[in-house]
């Protein structure tokens, strides 16, 4: 029922929070992927094994001296050892020189 002291004007809530995460700048991009090391992360979910051995062929025709880790080396970023695959991650890739990473391909 209408409050006849309201002039038509309700006070209301904003649904949503203030931001709690302040937005952080982007790591800075390769310029090249040549003499580059690139690891590859799987979820073992969707045809990755296919996907990331026809990436390889497709960017060492174009980057010659691109090296790769292998995901196999990473290890499964979902299933039962996934908390630590993931905390694993950084390590690895400080040990191994990783560059840069591809990340795949949940369905």
């Amino acid at each position: 029922m209408p409050n006849p002291g309201n002039d038509g004007h309700y006070e209301v809530l904003w649904p949503r929070s203030p931001r709690q995460v302040q937005l952080q700048p982007l790591a800075k991009r390769l310029d090249t992927l040549e003499g580059k090391t690139i690891a590859q992360m799987w979820d073992y979910v969707f045809r990755g094994d296919e996907v990331f051995a026809l990436l390889e062929e497709g960017l060492k025709a174009r980057y010659p001296n691109i090296r790769w880790v292998s995901y196999k080396e990473i290890g499964n970023t979902h299933g039962g050892e996934e908390r630590e695959v993931v905390a694993s991650i950084a390590r690895k890739f400080k040990a191994l020189k990783v560059d840069a990473a591809i990340s795949g391909m949940g369905c």
